[in-house]
This record gives structure tokens, C-alpha cells and sequence, in this order.
């Protein structure tokens, strides 16, 4: 009888010359190590604790697992030249990198560092201005049957997980924490991925902490559909969860449950530009918290915001259908948003037990809705209400509740107020005006 193997085969990328001095490129090394464990058909590739290995791009071939133990750092060069992009796709420098591999794991405890401070500029004090040639983290093509576990992930210093038409992926227990001053420091992106869950992870990100996208680049890698994300905390100066604005396939079949948004620029949203159909999205059971920051970053404080214009004056826009928002607790400098371009973008939206606080907390100037990037309305002036609805249909909210905190300036305004709205159904709206003595609770014409 043929015995059983019991113990996964191992590769410390020390024995195949990597230093650990946090100094010399051990890309050589690592890849030699990832290289031999791929070919002899499989394992882990282990970067032991004590160390600090700075790499340039590496390359994750099938059935290898990258182990950083506790204590060991796997650490991003600070040189642009060090970094390559993949001929497949010729999309941006990457840190580590696959392209149609499968059964792949990032796992151990330890820490893998994109840093993004050897790519800042300048520190305008709100945001940074960034140099060119800043590398994803992880950018990973086509691949399937994916794992990241356990992993801290910081300082990315562009998009930090960028996952493209990647297929059944678990992302469970990861630690991302990303300077909240960085642009375009996405946490996790995922861009035509199919059947992925996502889990008990925190996430600290200058940009979208998850973001659903559909990009042009990877068109014909599918659609990005049958998605769970839950048990998340999350801190943003962008937006929590998202369905982003790049679309050029549909985004559908998601679903966002039990998570704690503390602290950011935008909560739940979802925002179409392009021509691809959003369908059959889910959030539920969330505590939102959000608030005003520089206008430099997109956002005005909204804690659900559901969007469907054009990115372009040329762009055709797609719809957003079916979309089911319930049990949320938000507290915010700014009310719920649906806008869309036509009555018919947006079509079929229930908010149900959604309890919305508005209260002026920062240094910012409100009054207005950040719609970018969108031709000729970007950032128009518009009083603030708890649930601002223009241009959709069959819109329901049921068993929702407005409040008002003490500071309330002059352009809060309403708890409802819409304007174009084809079967708007109110089930239990509880909620006056912010200034009851000079305006209705609600306010709704054609």
C-alpha cells in the first residue's frame, strides 16, 4: 500500500540565498524558491520569522503556497525599476503576481509590506501627491482556487489586492492597514471575479476599502458575480463597500453582511458609469459612520449612496436593479443618495429599517453632493435631507427613521425630499425636518 504524505513539502527561501537584511533584493532568490516548489509539484514557500526580505515583482506559479511566519516581513522595494508589468496585460507594475495560476495560498501571520511611503511626493497634509511607478501589491489574472489567510498586508502603495477574473477565492482573517493620506490605495479589488467570500478581515484604506469592479482591460474575463462579503470592520477616507463606477461587464448576484464601518467618507455604495448592469445586491445588518473630508477626495459623507450616471458625455450608462438595504444604523454629516440619470437606471430599490442620524461634526462646508466623475453636475449645491431620491422608480422605504443631532446648519433641510420618482412607497417614515419651524418633513413633486 502506498503510504499517505502526510506533511506539505517546504522551501525556506534562505537555502536558495535569500538574506533578510531588509536591504538586498531577495526577488532572485524568493522566485528561484517559488520556481522549485511549483515544478516538484507543489508546497509552501516559507519566509521565517526575524527577518525582513525587500523584494522587487515576483511571480506565484500553481500549487504554492507563500507562508510569511509571525515576525518574518516580505517587504516591497522602493525602486520603480525593480518592478515589472506582466506582457499579458501591460497594466501597471506589480509587487506579486499570477497570471492564470491555480491552488495558490498567501498565508503564516506575518506581514507583507507594499510600501507605498518610498512613493509619496509630497504631503499636502490631507492627501499625498505620489510618484509614478507605484506597484500594486498583489495583482493576480485568471487565477482560481485562491487563499489568503491570516495575512497582515500593509502600506500599499497603489491598489493593494487586485484580484482580475480570478475564480473561487477566499480572502479570511486578513489584516490591511493602508495610510488613510494615500489616493488609489484601494484595500481589495476585485475586477470579473466569480464565487469569492470574504471574512472577517480589517481594513484601514486611504481608498475603497472592497471594491467590485468590471474593468475594460480584462474585458471577456466575465462577469463579477456571486460575491459574500461579512464580519468586516472597516475604515476609509473613500468609500467602505463598494461597487465601483468601472463596469464594462455585469456586477451582480453580491451580497454584504454584519459589518462595522467606522469613520469614513462614503459607507455602502454603489456607483455605475458605464454601460454594464448592476443586478440582485444585498447590504444588511450594518453600523455606518461616516463623515465630510477634503473635496480632493470623491465623496461628501454619504453613509448609503446608490448612483447611476455617466462617466463620460459620451458613455451610455447601464441600471442598477434589485437592490435590498436593510437593517442599518447610520450616522453621518450627510443623508442617504439615489440618483440617477433616467428614471429607468434605477429601478427596484427597498430600504428597509434604515435609521439615518445627520449631525455637523468636521471642518468641512456641506450643502452640496460630490456625483465625479459625471460631465456638467459634479459637485452641484443641494440641500442636505435624510433620504435624497431623484430619477428612479419603485423605490420602497419601509420602517425608516430620521434623526437630528444638535448641530444642524442651515442647509439641513428634509427628511425626505425627492423629486422624478415613479412609485415611491412609504411604509412608516418616522422623522421631522431638521428645522421643523420652517419646513415640511417631507418634500416630493414630479
Amino acid at each position: 500500500m502506498a503510504r499517505m504524505r502526510t506533511n506539505m513539502a517546504s522551501y525556506n527561501i534562505v537555502e536558495f540565498g535569500a538574506i533578510g537584511d531588509a536591504h538586498t533584493n531577495d526577488a532572485p532568490a524568493i522566485q528561484k524558491a517559488i520556481d522549485s516548489c511549483s515544478t516538484s509539484g507543489g508546497g509552501k514557500v516559507v519566509l521565517a520569522a526575524g527577518k525582513t526580505f525587500l523584494a522587487g515583482t515576483l511571480v506565484l506559479k500553481s500549487n504554492v503556497e507563500i507562508h510569511v511566519e509571525r515576525g518574518a516581513t516580505l517587504l516591497a522595494s522602493g525602486k520603480a525599476t525593480d518592478f515589472q508589468k506582466d506582457p499579458a496585460w501591460k497594466f501597471g507594475e506589480a509587487f506579486i503576481t499570477a497570471n492564470g495560476a491555480q491552488n495558490i495560498a498567501f498565508t503564516g501571520g506575518g506581514t507583507i509590506d507594499g510600501n507605498g511611503r518610498a512613493f509619496v511626493a509630497e504631503d499636502l497634509g490631507y492627501i499625498y501627491v505620489m510618484k509614478e511607478g507605484r506597484p500594486f501589491t498583489f495583482y493576480l489574472v485568471g487565477c482560481s482556487n485562491v487563499t489568503m489567510h491570516d495575512v497582515v498586508v500593509r502600506d500599499g502603495a497603489h491598489w493593494t489586492v487586485r484580484f482580475s477574473g480570478c475564480r473561487d477565492v477566499v480572502i479570511d482573517a486578513v489584516r490591511i492597514f493602508n495610510d488613510l493620506k494615500l489616493p488609489n490605495s484601494d484595500a481589495i479589488d476585485l475586477d470579473h471575479c466569480q464565487n469569492v467570500r470574504v471574512a472577517n478581515c480589517h481594513i484601514e484604506a486611504g481608498d475603497d476599502c472592497i471594491c467590485l469592479k468590471a474593468r475594460p482591460e480584462h474585458a471577456g474575463l466575465g462577469p463579477c458575480e456571486n460575491i459574500t462579503v461579512t464580519g468586516c470592520t472597516l475604515v476609509s477616507t473613500s468609500a467602505a463597500l463598494c461597487i465601483g463606477c468601472e463596469a464594462c461587464e455585469p456586477i451582480r448576484d453580491v451580497v454584504f453582511d454584519s459589518c462595522v464601518i467606522r469613520n469614513s467618507h462614503r459607507g455602502l455604495i454603489i456607483h455605475l458609469s458605464h454601460e454594464a448592469d448592476v443586478d440582485n445586491v444585498i447590504f444588511s445588518n450594518m453600523i455606518v459612520e461616516t463623515r465630510l473630508f477634503h473635496d480632493k477626495w470623491w465623496g461628501r459623507g454619504e453613509p448609503i449612496y446608490v448612483v447611476a450616471l455617466p462617466w463620460t458625455a459620451q458613455d451610455r450608462i447601464g441600471r442598477i436593479r434589485n437592490v435590498r438595504i436593510t437593517n442599518i444604523l447610520a450616522r453621518s454629516e450627510n443623508g442617504v443618495v439615489i440618483e440617477g440619470f433616467a428614471k429607468d437606471r434605477i429601478e427596484n430599490i427597498l430600504l428597509e429599517n434604515v435609521r439615518v442620524e445627520l449631525n455637523k461634526t468636521s471642518k468641512h462646508a456641506g450643502g452640496r453632493q460630490d456625483f465625479r466623475p459625471c460631465p456638467g453636475i459634479e459637485m452641484p449645491e443641494r440641500p442636505t435631507s435624510g433620504f435624497m431620491i431623484h430619477q428612479a422608480t419603485n423605490v420602497t422605504l419601509r420602517h425608516c427613521e430620521v434623526a437630528w443631532g444638535p448641530d444642524r446648519p442651515d442647509y439641513y433641510h428634509h427628511a425626505l425630499w425627492a423629486r422624478h420618482v415613479d412609485r415611491l412607497k412609504l411604509e412608516d417614515l418616522q422623522g421631522e425636518s431638521a428645522h421643523p419651524d420652517r419646513m415640511p418633513a417631507i418634500s416630493m413633486n414630479e
